[in-house]
């Protein structure tokens, strides 16, 4: 596991890959961002983006970048699951934008700067001291988060915490140009058939608002 982290690819290429990815992103979908923002001003109160803080590569803390889905008196760093009615703090533009993943969009600039990879373990909020343990174990959190990842296509918000660590440690096993391509291929078919999102439920892990 260890010669996967430290190999080449993970340590120049991918890098490389992310920076090309990214900016790519930045210019062909442009288009979308501005009437994304308009609609998201226009329609419900509050800022156009999110922040939240969450756990990077070797657990040093980053701000990830979202298009905001829910409304602004929503608890704050509670996982979506967790909310007793997720529905009522989720905006009409906010379930459109997560059941497409559109949402998802400004973490393009997260990749550009280097705080994500296009393909990675999702990052963990700062407080799910669970997950990052479970993660620990496996050393899953050396590696950077991504955008999307093993985990994400194999079951998303669906998979409880164990479940879900098992698959960011088959990722770190087998990290590999080759492999990322499988998980970027699987996600674009995942995204069009809108599996694995859940909004609530006591099984489900949300890395949302």
């Amino acid at each position: 596991m260890k010669d996967r982290k430290m190999s080449f690819y993970n340590r120049i290429v991918k890098r490389m890959l992310d920076i090309i990815c990214s900016l790519v992103a930045i210019v062909c979908l442009s288009v979308l961002y501005l009437p994304i923002c308009a609609i998201i001003k226009c329609t419900s109160e509050g800022p156009v983006f999110f922040r939240q803080k969450r756990i990077g590569k070797n657990k040093k803390y980053f701000n990830i970048l979202k298009f905001r889905t829910m409304r602004i008196d929503t608890p704050k760093d509670c996982p979506t699951h967790l909310l007793k009615n997720p529905e009522q703090y989720i905006t009409k533009v906010g379930a459109f934008l997560r059941k497409t993943s559109l949402d998802e969009l400004p973490q393009i600039f997260n990749i550009f700067k280097g705080d994500m990879s296009v393909i990675g373990p999702r990052p963990a909020l700062w407080n799910q001291d669970d997950l990052i343990s479970e993660r620990d174990e496996y050393g899953i959190n050396d590696l950077k988060p991504g955008l999307t990842g093993w985990a994400q296509i194999n079951g998303r918000d669906e998979l409880p915490i164990p479940e879900k660590v098992q698959m960011d440690k088959v990722y770190c096993d087998n990290v590999s140009f080759v492999f990322d391509l499988k998980c970027l291929f699987m996600t674009v078919v995942s995204v069009f058939k809108h599996d694995g999102v859940v909004e609530g439920g006591t099984g489900a892990i949300a890395d949302e608002e």
